[in-house]
């Protein structure tokens, strides 16, 4: 049986979880989270293999699976809670919403992914990956592969401010190799059709800039039933960091009017 997840709230009103996204920790909201904090109570989980959870190994069902487990043990079992979740925490968002039975009231997601439909590609993403983890422990550092993956092209556009380094190296190189392994991209099955199965609303948000993510917000809100898509101005992959004040307006916005 999984270890439980490491929870941290605070704020104030309805409850909205959060989940973020690899090398990150339930911390990492920025000052974006501290505005969603003014009208919401923030039920930020540290997924498997980061932050508190760092011993935690899940893949992504799995992952929501204990997502549940931990919202209901602070929230209780019944009352709906919003979701939003960036990125990995995105892929684990859909995973709830379509394989558990919690009552999502509303979902947002930030440069989420449905998931890859042609298995070759799958499968040379899961070679990808396991070779990335497999280096990853060899050397233990953390500081190093950090720096590696903040340099990619999806986060160009991250400050240093924003990119919060520090917070992420709270996360252990066996923690985040074991993330990689079990629920990085290429084990994630399309989830594409199920999505026609949500009955919450949903939010899909990216970066104007990131335009292959985009892409996958645009597609998620046609398959879903109840769905809207919004493209932050400026904005790369991780639009709610390196562009707050304007992510915040609209993921604000939208939970309250929805």
């Amino acid at each position: 049986m999984p270890l439980p997840l490491h929870v941290e709230i605070r704020g104030d009103g309805p409850p909205l979880v959060l989940l973020h996204g690899f090398t990150q920790t339930g911390r990492l909201w920025g000052s974006f989270g501290d505005g969603l904090a003014e009208v919401r109570t923030l039920v930020a989980v540290d997924l498997p293999g980061h932050g508190g959870s760092d011993a935690v190994r899940a893949d992504l069902p799995e992952s929501a699976a204990l997502v549940v487990e931990a919202v209901r043990g602070v929230v209780g079992g019944g009352e709906p809670v919003e979701l939003l979740g960036y990125s990995l925490g995105a892929r684990v968002a859909l995973h709830v919403v379509t394989g558990t039975y919690l009552a999502v009231a509303k979902l947002v997601t930030i440069g989420a992914h449905g998931g890859m439909e042609d298995a070759e590609v799958r499968a040379a993403r899961r070679v990808g990956d396991e070779a990335t983890a497999d280096a990853l422990e060899a050397s233990g550092d953390v500081g190093a592969f950090v720096d590696r993956w903040l340099a990619g092209p999806m986060f160009a556009r991250l400050g240093d401010d924003a990119a919060e380094r520090e917070e992420r190296l709270r996360n252990s190189a066996a923690g985040l190799a074991s993330s990689l392994r079990l629920a990085g991209t290429g084990t994630q099955g399309p989830l594409w059709d199920a999505m026609a199965g949500v009955g919450s609303p949903l939010l899909a948000v990216a970066g104007s800039d990131d335009q292959r993510f985009g892409a996958h917000a645009m597609r998620l809100a046609r398959v879903t039933p109840h769905a809207v898509a919004s493209l932050v101005p400026g904005g790369g992959h991780a639009a709610h960091l390196g562009q707050p004040a304007i992510t915040l307006r609209l993921v604000r916005h939208w939970l309250t009017t929805t």
